[in-house]
């Protein structure tokens, strides 16, 4: 027997085939949710996620590749077990080349499906926990986008030098994490990450803060200072939204990349400095050098090697994975429990335009976790977000499908799954009521806790 139970997700529209594995998952073990249908199954994981989902190829509504197609468009680390009698050799190569965790014919062996499941549950834990150590560098850095992937392989390479390193890319995009994860995966990792927005502070107090001071060297100056590029010796120093520099800073930090040494304000002493530069900016370099507004040695100097991130919008197929683990972080922050984000609620984060890229992203996401009341985080809620931050409006139809949605859930939560009780909530007919579930692809039982199958 298995002690910690696991819960599996059993799709398939035979009901006979269904209680049959079902029962069979119950007395091995596992916790088994049966569901007669792929749009029964979406809406049995937008309440709940399971370990496993474990589907028949060919449903009443879909096949098992569109339901695994539908769920890996927000859940991409779900594991899916698909069963079929139809089976051929090109569908089990097309599935597991699609990432389908295995497909088995049948009828199947019992003790080869029972390690079957076993090995896609373990696996996926085990990968999860293997790729999270091989991924600490890149800590809060979440893709699986290509364009992504790429600047991240460039990032940890250039790392392994010391050259200097300009990162480009707009507002709100992580310059400063891709910044850090670099240092993290870099020789100086064991030394100090220090960051400095250079365009949130004046131009005297800028250079204090970088290069230090000495006591006496302005009024108010009553001790020696020491600045940021002492503070990362040994370390990394972040030059964020460089190209607000101020023109006269920019040559007295042009020397010191040159020379390696700084000068406190006030002082006549150099003092040699061992730190790694890495310089970000929101602006287009190029065109402000055309203008006169940012140096052209000291642009050369900082851009040894370029990397350029992505919008979100560039980015979509990653809006999914953030949300979720955003909505986990936060979760833990404002002790919450949310299961996740409607199907509805996904799909209007993807389809966003994110003018404030990821930042945003946390932002809508952060407030629907203080907002919202039931386990699913609705699409009403996240409109309303959306709304406050991005002006998005849904059209009547969709919003009003929505809402009927998530209030029908949050009833049969409040109810487990009592029909009785929900229909005289909602003070609906019995009969009515049953039609408002129908259409939503809802069952009483979705809402009742699992009981072994006689």
């Amino acid at each position: 027997m298995i002690d910690n139970k696991q819960k599996i997700l059993v799709v398939n529209s035979d009901v006979d085939k269904l209680i049959l594995l079902c029962k069979l998952l119950q007395t091995t073990g596992y916790q088994a949710k049966p569901t007669k249908s792929g749009q029964e199954a979406l809406a049995q994981i937008s309440i709940e996620r399971p370990a496993l989902v474990i589907t028949e190829l060919r449903l009443s509504d879909m096949d098992g590749l569109n339901l695994f197609d539908t769920i890996h468009q927000t859940d991409s680390a779900l594991p899916m077990i698909i069963l079929t009698a139809h089976g051929s050799i090109s569908q089990a190569v097309t599935a597991t080349q699609r990432g389908v965790f295995d497909f088995i014919e049948e009828p199947a062996d019992e003790a080869t499906l029972l390690n079957k499941i076993k090995a896609a549950i373990g696996t996926s834990v085990h990968s999860s926990t293997s790729k999270s150590k091989e991924n600490a560098w890149r800590e809060g850095i979440f893709t699986r986008s290509p364009q992504m992937e790429n600047l991240i392989s460039q990032a940890r390479l250039v790392a392994a030098s010391d050259a200097s390193v300009l990162i480009q890319g707009e507002s709100g995009t992580g310059k400063e994490l891709l910044a850090h994860a670099i240092h993290q995966v870099s020789p100086r990792k064991a030394g100090p990450f220090v960051a400095i927005n250079c365009g949130a502070m004046p131009e005297s107090l800028l250079e204090s803060e970088l290069f230090g001071h000495s006591k006496g060297a302005f009024t108010g100056a009553v001790s020696d200072h020491k600045g940021l590029f002492q503070s990362a010796e040994g370390g990394t120093i972040l030059l964020d939204e460089i190209g607000d520099m101020p023109l006269l800073l920019q040559v007295k930090l042009l020397r010191v990349l040159q020379e390696r040494v700084v000068r406190p304000v006030g002082s006549n002493t150099n003092i040699p400095i061992n730190v790694r530069v890495i310089s970000a900016t929101h602006r287009d370099l190029v065109e402000e050098m055309k203008a006169k507004r940012f140096r052209e040695d000291l642009y050369y100097r900082i851009n040894v090697v370029g990397l350029s991130i992505p919008t979100l919008a560039e980015r979509r197929e990653d809006i999914a994975l953030i949300a979720n683990n955003l909505l986990q972080a936060l979760c833990k922050r404002y002790d919450k429990k949310l299961n996740g984000f409607a199907p509805e609620a996904m799909q209007l984060l993807i389809a966003a335009p994110w003018p404030g890229n990821v930042r945003q992203l946390q932002n809508i996401v952060e407030q629907t976790v203080v907002l919202a009341t039931t386990p699913i985080v609705s699409a009403l809620l996240v409109q309303k977000a959306l709304q406050d931050n991005v002006g998005i409006i849904m059209p009547f139809e969709a919003s009003r499908k929505n809402f009927e949605r998530n209030y029908l859930i949050n009833l049969l939560k409040t109810t487990s799954g009592n029909i009785a009780q929900a229909a005289s909530l909602a003070q609906r007919h019995r009969t009515e009521f049953y039609k408002l579930l129908e259409r939503h692809e809802l069952t009483p039982a979705m809402f009742k806790e699992s009981k072994p199958i006689e």
